[in-house]
């Protein structure tokens, strides 16, 4: 048996009864966390070419946040760009970071067109994420130059698949499809970011939708696309323990928890490597500036000691330390960490392009050195290690360590500040009223009949 056809067995027999309590609770989170990322990137720039291009074609799928519908691909593309945009979404952090929750984008997508219940929609969300965290378990791919998007296509894949009702046999076509058609390259998160970095996911999932439209009308796909001569373990992820997986999936639910209580709800709108360096930056600042020193003219340098990964993606390279993009700027340990120092807090306000190119921030970036330290990448992934040690002009020394930041499993974010997040991102497009109706009517997901009912409910 196929790794592929393990996968779509898997995902045939997944119920929600199978689901214990605590993983619906969090996948409710999940929804509610990427809805409010999704209407916060509303206004910006990819989210608006995304939903131009999505409403040329008439269909069944809403676009959150407007009366348009377009066809499940194309929603899974535009509701993607935006739930992505702001980096804000959740995160999975293992051989191969990802963001589970870019996948919610192709469930809602399908859900609605299929008008599945809310069981339904908690299912597949459910399924995708087990899928691509198990893969992002399996292999290393940034490692090969591939992006870890590449993941997306199995796991949206089989999401749809299972949304869609497809058997065994055209679900297996299905992840041919999609994995064969997906492979993207690391380029995407190398030098300076451009829009494309939040768009990448959203492609995948706009082609494992239509990968899974084509196989439920017939059409064939290559395989085993795995194991193959040229496949994706020889050609894309090397061998690694990949071929473990299949064996893993048949014990999803069984043997170890689901793999969506593993996963990260950031607490700041940055890359997550940083996110506990950031959050000693903001400590750290509240003890040099009780003690009368200035951060403008007192500081004589910032060393930030990361783990390896840290240091790869948000820590190296020329371009981290003179950011001209807000996704550049966002994916910047020096920057992220400056403009905590400065500002004392790391919101979206931060990542403003005025923001970006202030002068006294640049400033006090030049004074940031990143370095790797082999005692922190040996806590990794387990722990988000970052240590910060500030000295000053003056001969002060000051120093900050944080192992597990807000939204790490270790320390997660409550219920309330899960809403309270919700309640920002979406405070000016929708009335308070609303936005309690929504949160009500998302706590109770699983009575939720249809999907459809949800999609007028997310409109100005």
């Amino acid at each position: 048996m196929t790794i592929a056809h393990m996968l779509a067995e898997y995902a045939g027999k997944l119920k929600y009864t199978d689901l214990p309590e605590d993983v619906v609770h969090e996948v409710k989170r999940r929804v509610i966390d990427s809805i409010g990322c999704a209407i916060g990137a509303l206004n910006s720039e990819p989210a608006k070419i995304a939903r131009k291009i999505a409403s040329l074609t008439k269909g069944s799928s809403s676009i959150i946040g407007t009366n348009l519908k377009t066809s499940p691909d194309l929603a899974a593309f535009a509701n993607g760009v935006a739930i992505r945009y702001l980096d804000y979404n959740d995160t999975y952090l293992a051989k191969e970071p990802a963001h589970p929750s870019d996948n919610i984008s192709a469930c809602l997508a399908v859900a609605e067109d299929e008008n599945k219940s809310g069981k339904d929609l908690i299912t597949a969300i459910v399924l995708a994420y087990e899928i691509q965290c198990r893969l992002c378990d399996a292999a290393s791919l940034r490692q090969r130059g591939w992006d870890h998007v590449t993941y997306g296509a199995f796991s949206s894949a089989l999401a749809a698949a299972k949304l869609m009702g497809l058997s065994i046999e055209k679900t297996v076509h299905a992840l041919g499809l999609a994995g064969v058609a997906n492979i993207a390259l690391r380029q995407t998160r190398i030098g300076e970011l451009s829009m494309w970095k939040g768009c990448a996911f959203a492609n995948t999932a706009r082609n494992a939708v239509f990968a899974v439209m084509l196989a439920k009308n017939g059409m064939t796909g290559p395989a085993p696309i795995f194991e193959g001569e040229k496949g994706f373990m020889k050609l894309v992820s090397g061998l690694l323990k990949l071929g473990e997986f299949g064996g893993q999936a048949k014990r999803v639910g069984r043997t170890k928890p689901f793999k969506i209580l593993d996963t990260y709800i950031k607490f700041y709108p940055a890359e997550y490597h940083g996110q506990s360096a950031i959050e000693a930056a903001i400590e750290l600042r509240k003890e040099i500036l009780s003690q009368g020193i200035s951060l403008e003219r007192d500081i004589k340098s910032i060393c930030i000691k990361t783990f390896d990964a840290a240091y790869e993606i948000i820590g190296s390279g020329s371009e981290r330390w003179n950011p001209k993009t807000r996704e550049t700027a966002d994916h910047s340990l020096p920057y992220c960490v400056a403009v905590a120092l400065i500002d004392g807090e790391v919101g979206l306000s931060q990542f403003t392009e005025k923001r970006i190119k202030d002068k006294k921030l640049h400033n006090l970036m030049q004074k940031v050195e990143v370095t790797e330290d082999e005692e922190l990448t040996s806590q990794y992934p387990e722990a988000m290690p970052n240590l910060i040690e500030i000295a000053t002009k003056g001969g002060r020394q000051f120093s900050r360590k944080i192992m597990y930041p807000k939204g790490h499993p270790k320390n997660p974010m409550t219920d309330n500040e899960v809403e309270e997040k919700f309640r920002r991102l979406t405070k000016g497009f929708f009335s308070a009223n609303n936005i309690n109706a929504i949160l009500s009517r998302l706590w109770l997901l699983e009575d939720v009949k249809g999907v459809k009912e949800l999609a007028g409910m997310a409109v100005k």
